[in-house]
């Protein structure tokens, strides 16, 4: 398929407004969840290894309802072909974009050159896009840092835009730190390297061509709006997982519907035939209703919700009483 028609798929995913790939919380019943809140956010999975997917069970690591779209799969990996085949199953599974790798820090994904370390490697990173390019009609896009420990000038940062881009890669979704890769644990490489929100910015005005979404310590849907400003989109993480009730303003303030905005209870009440379902399968509620605690925060009854959730759901014979007494506590939020 010519770059053209490619180009004009990756337009049809919008990317100004989507949540993170977080391990062990955006998993499919998360994103089940998010998606009642906004019909426009886009989704991401968690980060799947190549490995996982191509000597394990993919059918489970590629799992989602059609419900999530437009939702992305997060591929970890710096094997091109592995990557090409990764990305072939993705698209025939129908995911709606593939999203490579190159921010996380965690010792255990440096040792198999996956992960932010690729920062040192833009070329190899570029033989990745374009061998997943290659094989599917899909958008490649790529999240990575502003740099890493050794290699954090500008410089070096352009570089490594400008060679992936050569490839063929016109959306990066950049966190605007660096990842350090010795000494801190993935949490702290979340807080310690301070953000820097102007090199971000400046990659932007350098390579306007580019479509450049702003990851990184964005809490608001007001800072939402001021950063779209100057970038193309913007991608909340942990605040979207701990108040993900922010969620139920996006289409509204960002997007422009004319929707209704669901209230907390209206939310609550819309996975309940959801996790009916996964109970009948022989699932436990909490591997769903952990993603939504974040829904009691802020009001009278608040921690009773969380604590319902929490602890009582481990001790109840009757999960979906238990539900039901849970989102009266939301009715009148």
């Amino acid at each position: 398929m010519n770059q053209e028609f490619k180009d004009s798929l990756a337009q049809q995913v919008s990317r100004k407004f989507s949540v993170a790939p977080m391990m062990d919380w955006t998993d499919r019943h998360c994103r089940y969840f998010l998606r009642q809140l906004s019909r426009h956010a886009l989704l991401y999975t968690e980060m799947v290894t190549t490995g996982a997917i191509l000597h394990g069970d993919s059918a489970r690591f590629l799992r989602h309802s059609a419900v999530e779209y437009p939702l992305a799969l997060q591929l970890g990996g710096s094997v091109p072909a592995d990557l090409a085949a990764c990305a072939k199953l993705a698209e025939a599974a129908g995911y709606n974009e593939v999203n490579l790798n190159v921010g996380c820090p965690s010792d255990r994904v440096q040792n198999n050159m996956i992960g932010a370390c690729l920062m040192a490697h833009p070329a190899l990173v570029a033989d990745c896009v374009k061998a997943m390019q290659d094989a599917v009609d899909i958008p490649v896009t790529v999240k990575h840092r502003i740099g890493i420990n050794g290699r954090d000038s500008y410089a070096e940062l352009c570089d490594f835009v400008g060679t992936v881009h050569d490839a063929g890669c016109t959306s990066f979704t950049v966190h605007a730190r660096i990842a350090i890769l010795e000494g801190l644990s993935p949490k702290e490489n979340r807080e310690v390297p301070p953000l820097r929100y102007e090199v971000a910015a400046q990659l932007k005005q350098d390579f306007p061509a580019l479509e450049i979404i702003l990851n990184g310590g964005i809490k608001t849907l007001e800072d939402c709006q001021q950063h779209l400003q100057i970038f193309d989109g913007v991608m909340l993480g942990r605040e979207a997982y701990h108040n993900p009730y922010l969620l139920a303003g996006v289409d509204q303030q960002l997007f422009g519907s004319t929707a209704p905005m669901l209230s907390r209870f209206e939310a609550m009440q819309s996975m309940r035939g959801y996790i009916a379902q996964h109970l009948a399968e022989g699932g436990s509620m909490h591997h769903i209703t952990r993603h939504m605690l974040g829904l009691g925060q802020g009001f009278n009854g608040a921690r009773r919700f969380r604590q319902l959730l929490s602890v009582d759901i481990h001790k109840t014979a009757e999960p979906l009483a238990l539900f039901d007494q849970a989102a009266h506590l939301l009715q009148s939020r």
